[in-house]
């Protein structure tokens, strides 16, 4: 995938490309800038530790990252589960910079990154969504996931709360399988 600059609601421009080894450093640096409220519904890999075990094991991702300067602002990512059982399926994640929300950044890394699912052949997509997250629903009902099913009190929030999480899934490729 080629570089895509794109210039967002708030006039804001970014460029989506494939994640490289060598942001590594950058992408650290956007999980540990990230606010209370931008991980509010989410489980992001706040340590190193937990994003090194991504970083050594890249074959089984499709990763893209959202650059805004030299700052990465945005990672949607899918894992490419390698069990032959779960063949060409994967489950996606995303996460933006507190100051990247609501500019409409989270639909263009995510249809770049369906669009690279698409080219590797993936057939199914899953993720999971937490149902006190309606504008993430939204946003994934327009790219075409479905609500599948849910999960009652599955999250504990910050509010010291469960909540419902969400499986929404997208069938990607309605073919036989190779």
């Amino acid at each position: 995938m080629e570089p895509v600059r794109v210039r967002l609601k708030n006039g804001k421009t970014v460029t989506i490309r494939r994640f490289r080894p060598e942001d590594k450093e950058k992408l650290v640096e956007m999980y540990a800038s990230l606010s209370n409220d931008a991980v509010r519904w989410g489980m992001p890999p706040y340590t190193r530790e937990k994003l090194e075990r991504w970083f050594t094991n890249l074959e089984n991702y499709i990763s893209l990252v959202a650059f805004h300067g030299d700052r990465i602002v945005g990672h949607a990512q899918i894992y490419k589960n390698p069990h032959p059982r779960r063949k060409r399926t994967g489950g996606l994640i995303i996460y933006l910079h507190q100051n990247f929300h609501n500019v409409g950044l989270g639909t263009y890394m995510l249809e770049q990154l369906l669009e690279l699912a698409r080219k590797e052949k993936m057939h199914r997509l899953t993720l999971g969504v937490v149902a006190d997250n309606k504008r993430a629903i939204r946003v994934y009902e327009k790219l075409g996931f479905q609500i599948e099913g849910t999960m009652k009190d599955a999250y504990f929030g910050a509010d010291n709360r469960y909540h419902d999480e969400l499986i929404m899934g997208l069938i990607l490729d309605r073919g036989k399988t190779e």
